[in-house]
């Protein structure tokens, strides 16, 4: 008895370890197959990991946590954001920056595949209190903007329409 109790255990153990961790991001920018191939191309970047991009949403599921962090992470890279259904278990989307008062940024790794993403991005950083300009163009991954604005308010701007990159 005590043995076949053992084994359960140890067979149910297992299956924990082996169970999928399923990350799910939402108003993540995806509008057209340019956007949906560079989604799935970052995301199975990374070991064990399986995606879908159905509008803006997209299911990253992975062997481990630390895989679909790692997943998400490669997201960030290729300049998408998305809010997740799994913030509190330890997988984030994106860090929070400071209020820091710019008057001049460069964006970096940001997400321009087509005119409609640019036309998105456009849109999400003249909505910025104080943006004045900005030279966003297609098949570019880096834009400046000027005027007299925060990081923050930004890249919240930026998340907002479902992309981030680095400000400098």
């Amino acid at each position: 008895m005590k043995l076949t109790l053992i084994l359960s255990l140890i067979f149910v153990a297992g299956l924990a370890d082996a169970a999928d961790t399923t990350v799910t991001l939402k108003g993540v920018h995806n509008c057209c197959k340019g956007c949906t191939n560079g989604i799935t191309k970052a995301a199975t970047s990374v070991k064990d990991v399986t995606v879908t991009a159905e509008g803006s949403t997209v299911k990253v599921t992975a062997k481990s946590k630390a895989n679909a962090n790692k997943a998400v992470e490669a997201l960030n890279a290729a300049g998408y954001f998305g809010t997740s259904d799994a913030e509190e278990s330890g997988i984030t989307s994106a860090a929070t920056k400071p209020a820091k008062k710019l008057t001049e940024a460069t964006v970096s790794g940001a997400h321009l595949c087509c005119g409609k993403c640019v036309k998105a991005m456009t849109d999400a950083v003249k909505s910025v209190a104080g943006v004045t300009e900005t030279n966003i163009v297609s098949k570019e991954s880096t834009f400046t903007v000027k005027g007299n604005f925060t990081e923050g308010d930004l890249l919240a701007a930026m998340n907002k329409a479902g992309f981030t990159g680095e400000v400098k």
